[in-house]
């Protein structure tokens, strides 16, 4: 699987972490996610699914490979 995040769109509402820890987290100055492993293993699929689905700003894309 393939990862993206769209930084801009970003709006620091922290979902990304709490759905996927092991693959976002977030700035400390201003709260916005940054990208930890672009090509996390399979057994990660499900948590950035929810990821991305509880993203408010649609700033995750997933590309299952």
């Amino acid at each position: 699987m393939h990862v993206e995040l769209d930084e801009p769109k970003c709006v620091a509402s922290g979902q990304c972490v709490i759905a996927a820890p092991d693959v976002f987290d977030q700035r400390d100055e201003d709260g916005i996610a940054i990208l930890l492993d672009e090509n996390p293993g399979d057994e990660l699929l499900d948590d950035v699914r929810h990821a991305v689905a509880v993203c408010p700003a649609v700033a995750i894309r997933l590309t299952e490979q």
